[in-house]
């Protein structure tokens, strides 16, 4: 058996008449008036905020939770900038002095492993740099995403439980192990 398939409607679209459309109110009606998160948070001002200032598009969005998740984060990325760009800075004057003076020895090596050391501690001190960036971008995209999503229903009926489960498998014999049930 086909299926079958029911004739293409074709829609004009080419009129520009605005069509009104009119409902007749009588007693019986009623009026009701949808609240919405969509009204009350933009994810486009949300970004702004979050790119201006970082954690406040979090703030607008009512997730007060994450501002020290993120400062934390950025805290914590200068901190190691700070740390690495510290050994890079003593390694070169360190450098400099064995470079300077023949007779003077290092306690971080000779020349060419002060040179690599370098290269590493500024290798580090930039990728750090660069997650600070990385960080900067995610919280902005976090607060946009964030706003987006409060218009997102949960289905409350929705349920999700780990259970054990046995098997017992002709091949394999008895077998043990966990299952994610997911029930709505």
């Amino acid at each position: 058996m086909g299926q079958i398939t029911p004739p293409a409607v074709n829609i004009d679209t080419t009129t520009t008449e605005a069509q009104d459309i009119i409902v007749e109110k009588d007693e019986t009606s009623e009026v009701k008036e949808i609240d919405t998160y969509a009204s009350r948070f933009v994810p486009r001002k949300a970004s702004l905020y979050s790119a201006v200032l970082p954690g406040a598009g979090q703030v607008y969005n009512k997730k007060y939770w994450k501002v020290p998740l993120i400062y934390g984060g950025f805290v914590a990325l200068g901190f190691t900038v700070d740390f690495y760009n510290d050994n890079y800075k003593l390694l070169r004057r360190e450098l400099f002095k064995t470079l300077e003076d023949p007779d003077y020895t290092s306690l971080y090596g000779d020349e060419e492993r002060l040179r690599s050391s370098i290269n590493s501690e500024r290798r580090d001190r930039d990728f750090y740099m660069i997650m600070i960036g990385v960080l900067y971008l995610l919280q902005i995209a976090d607060a946009h995403i964030d706003a987006h999503l409060k218009e997102f229903e949960l289905n409350p009926d929705l349920q999700v439980s780990i259970e054990p489960s046995f098997e017992n498998s002709p091949l394999m014999g008895y077998n043990a192990g966990l299952s994610i049930k997911i029930k709505f």
